[in-house]
């Protein structure tokens, strides 16, 4: 009598571990944010010097996003983000030192200049992960718990490091965020395989994930096929590629806001307290925690109903737009439950809709999946340099947030324009192959 043999599971450690990098991978970007009110004053920084310092972090990770990429599909996900996971965790412990300088200023802007180019394979490795371990019927859940760890990160962490900031000083934040990114990274690189690698992994779960449209084989290539400037070319200027990657500019806007000056917005523009802006940040990002795992649950679910893929992505992504532009409430009203409501409905449909990198997983040739997501990040977070810039120069001529709660309010808008009109069917784009 022949047995039958269980799937294993492998691919659910894999998911936790991708999880809790992109935690980490978002905490020490949230450090400075989170410590900026007390350090700045400390250090004598000026409204202007702040957004310099927020932003530079967004010009070199932008800048790295497709050398990123290629380092991705060359030497594998595993070895290139458990080593970018460890140097980003240095450089964030690195950045609690900047008080000992003559510079403290020019010393923190490198310091996030090297951070930024650190991180910037993280998020293309997610995605190259999930397209090698899942098969496409889970990988809206997939990305979802993935992008839900951002929201995870600044609802538990950002609250943990207003406690060491209140009670030690804003040094040891930095000091033990990457800490525990340097041990997490240890742990990725000794636990963390390819599909065909991996020593737990049976062949019914590797045939499942092939079957089901995942690449498991993706890892075991020596190094990227090669691939013509043509060809890449043709991805990028893609017309549904174009729409995506300015939707996933609008999203990041978003994000980006609460990463960098939401606490300083509680703290300065509300009154209130650091501690209780370390709480009161939390809420907003529960809501966008379950926003973002609704997401992709829904989105999950009407593709196993039956519905297109255009429609089971698009339809999260336009109806979480269209609902983050209720942040603008927040500019009328002086009460603070009002404002944090405002913000828990803006980021919850934010995290709804925050379904950008599911939706390169699923379009992307196979080919180039490291490359095609450098290049969709690398649009992505030229938000991470504009909109502190932006909210930078806005406060130091309005002294007033105003404009600025307007201007992220606005992103809602252009992102549901660009899936609307621009964006188009969704499907798998294959590079033509190139003549010799």
């Amino acid at each position: 009598m022949n047995t039958i043999i269980k799937r294993t599971n492998v691919r659910y450690s894999i998911l936790l571990f991708l999880f809790l990098a992109t935690v980490f991978n978002y905490a020490d970007r949230a450090t400075l944010s989170v410590v900026a009110p007390i350090m700045s004053k400390e250090l004598g920084f000026d409204p202007e010097a702040l957004g310099l310092a927020f932003s530079v972090f967004g010009i070199s990770y932008v800048v790295m996003q497709i050398p990123g990429g290629w380092l991705l599909d060359k030497y594998g996900s595993r070895l290139v983000y458990g080593a970018a996971l460890i140097g980003w965790s240095i450089v964030t412990m690195f950045q609690g030192t900047i008080y000992l300088y003559a510079s403290p200023l020019i010393v923190l802007v490198v310091l996030r200049l090297m951070m930024g180019a650190i991180e910037a394979p993280a998020f293309p490795a997610n995605s190259r992960l999930s397209v090698q371990w899942f098969p496409n019927k889970e990988r809206g859940f997939v990305t979802a718990v993935y992008q839900a760890a951002q929201y995870i990160s600044l609802g538990i962490i950002t609250p943990l490091m207003t406690i060491i900031l209140h009670t030690l000083s804003w040094h040891y934040v930095f000091y033990y965020i990457g800490a525990i990114g340097v041990v997490l990274g240890i742990f990725w690189l000794i636990k963390v395989r390819d599909p065909l690698s991996h020593k737990e992994i049976n062949q019914q779960e590797i045939e499942y994930i092939r079957d089901g449209g995942g690449e498991p084989e993706l890892g075991s290539k020596k190094g990227p096929a090669k691939i013509s400037f043509a060809q890449i070319k043709s991805v990028c200027v893609n017309r549904m590629m174009i729409g995506v990657y300015i939707g996933q500019f609008c999203v990041t806007s978003i994000t980006w806001f609460f990463l960098t000056w939401f606490p300083t917005y509680l703290y300065q523009a509300k009154g209130m307290s650091i501690l209780k802006v370390g709480f009161v940040a939390s809420i907003p990002a529960i809501a966008g925690f379950i926003g973002g795992l609704l997401g992709g649950v829904v989105s999950d679910w009407l593709l196993t109903r039956g519905y297109s893929l255009t429609t089971a992505r698009k339809f999260p992504v336009i109806c979480g737009m269209l609902l983050s532009c209720v942040i603008v409430l927040a500019n009328y009203t002086d009460s603070e439950v009002v404002v944090i409501a405002a913000m828990s409905v803006a980021f919850f449909a934010k995290g709804f809709g925050n379904l950008g990198w599911c939706v390169l997983s699923d379009t992307s040739p196979k080919e180039v999946l490291g490359i095609a997501g450098g290049v969709f990040n690398m649009c992505g977070n030229l938000a991470s340099i504009v909109t502190p810039l932006v909210i930078g120069v806005i406060l130091a001529n309005t002294h007033s947030f105003d404009y600025a709660i307007l201007y992220v309010g606005s992103m809602g808008l252009i992102g549901l324009f660009s899936y609307l009109f621009i964006v188009g069917s969704l499907e798998r784009i294959t590079l033509t192959p190139t003549t010799a």
